[in-house]
Order: structure tokens, then sequence, then C-alpha cells
């Protein structure tokens, strides 16, 4: 698009302005919703100049794996409200269709439990969606050096996470190649993570599976401690109704949400009761 009243080509700086402009100010004189669709680069940012970004209320995106047929539609940018709000649609075949319940969709339902899983309940503003935490440890002959492979997480995050679980829980992944998965694409930015996370990396590590109704949510500190985290009942009732029957969150985590708690004050009281010591 281009405006005949300003020099240059479109897409360049000046006329993106101009349109935008003259968009918007006939959106507001008539009183009606106003939709400008781009497209983003490789890494998620609004192509050309972001000038546009500026001049608009709200700037929404979708994100999702290709391979996946839901998308997550976040607030970038929002004038109206929180950006912490997340809607979830499935791509239908009469089109794009909203998902009442997205915790089922991030969950894999199995008779038996398995190592290196574990149930996160994450918080997308005031919306708990349950996903599924997966690790792999694979050990390594000796000199040579192992990989640490994230999808879905920080891989600083997890650094830290297997340094605290060497130097406060006497556990070794020096000699291990370890992988950390989200399942589903989704992407937990969370920092009630690091207990599910922690958890799935010890029942990898020690083969030891989590029992399949329990949930896990906590922040781990460098110091080995675990704590509190916000809307722990909210996660915890969310948990309840997908059949979840309990919950192995920080021990000052006081309102359980109808599930049976078991709180953790250390990193090293959550490993010694995860391995049965």
């Amino acid at each position: 698009m281009h405006s005949d009243l300003i020099e240059g080509a479109p897409g360049t700086v000046s006329q993106v302005r101009a349109s935008a402009g003259e968009l918007i100010r006939f959106a507001k004189e008539r009183g009606t919703a106003l939709v400008l669709v781009g497209h983003v680069t490789k890494d998620g940012s609004i192509a050309g100049p972001r000038v546009l970004e500026h001049m608009v209320d709200t700037v929404l995106a979708f994100e999702g794996e290709r391979s996946h047929q839901y998308r997550i539609l976040r607030a970038v940018k929002n004038r109206f409200g929180g950006t912490d709000e997340i809607g979830v649609f499935a791509m239908q075949s009469e089109g794009l269709a909203e998902v009442g319940n997205p915790s089922s969709l991030f969950l894999t339902h199995r008779d038996e439990s398995v190592t290196g899983t574990i149930v996160f309940p994450a918080l997308e503003g005031t919306r708990p969606v349950l996903v599924e935490v997966q690790a792999l440890t694979v050990r390594l002959a000796s000199g040579a050096t192992p990989r640490r492979a994230v999808v879905g997480w920080d891989s600083g995050r997890l650094a830290m996470i297997l340094a605290v679980l060497e130097a406060r829980c006497g556990l070794s992944f020096s000699s291990c190649e370890v992988y950390l998965n989200i399942s589903g694409g989704y992407r937990v930015q969370d920092p009630a993570a690091d207990l599910a996370v922690a958890a799935a990396l010890v029942s990898a590590l020690a083969e030891r599976p989590v029992p399949a109704d329990a949930i896990a949510f906590g922040e781990v500190a460098l110091s080995g401690e675990v704590r509190p985290v916000a809307h722990g009942a909210l996660r915890c009732r969310e948990a309840a109704k997908l059949g979840f029957g309990r919950a192995m969150a920080p021990a000052a985590q006081a309102d359980t949400g109808g599930l049976e708690m078991a709180g953790f004050k250390s990193l090293g009281a959550f490993v010694d009761h995860l391995l049965g010591r």
C-alpha cells in the first residue's frame, strides 16, 4: 500500500507511516475495527519498518510448530489489557476453531508411567495450561563432550538446574548428554517450571518414573532452595479437573486446590523423595 501524498517507494518508513495513519484515522472516524495483516521474519519480528507497531493499539501474533494443527495467539502489545493472555486455536476443515480446554492438547495419555516425564501446570496470564516436560539422558564414553539440547525452554535455565543438581544434590550429569523437550511445540517461560524440569532430569538419570497422577511446580534458587510461585491453587485446580491427584510443590505453597500436596523446602529433599531415599 502507498499514499500519493507522500514521496517515496511503497514499503519505506514514510510510506508505511502515512498509509497506516490514513487507515487508522478512517477507522476512528467510522468507529470500526481495523486489522492490518503483515508478515514476520524468521526470528518473529515484524518485517520491514517497525514503525507500524508503534502506531497501532494491539499487536497480535500466531505461533506454533508447523507440524501441529493448533496455534497460540499472543498479544505482543495491547493498550486495552495485558499481554500475558493467550488464545489457543486448532485448524479444522472449516478454518480456525477455538480450543476450550488447551491443556488436553499438550498432554500424552499413557497406561503406565514413563521415565523422564512430568506434567507442569504453566500459567499464561490467568489461564493455567498443563504441559508435559520430557527429559532424556544418555551416558557417553569417557572423554566425549556431552551435548545439551533444549526445545521449548531456556537453555541457560537448563544449565542452571543441572549445576544446582550437581552442586547441591550430588547428582552427576557431566558424563551424560541431556535432552529436554516441552511436548506439543509449546514454549515455557514460567520460572515455576524449574521443579518440573528437575524432576524430569532426575527421573531420566535414575530411570525411575514419576507417578503418572503427579504434577510439579516451583522455582529453584542457586542455593538449592525451592521457592513458592504465584497462583499455586489455580494451577492445582486445573490439574484436579484433568484427573491428577497429587502435587509436588514448594513447602510454603499453602492452598493445594484439592490435590494431595508434597511440599519441599530444598531441591535435595525433593530429589530424595523422587529416589525414595
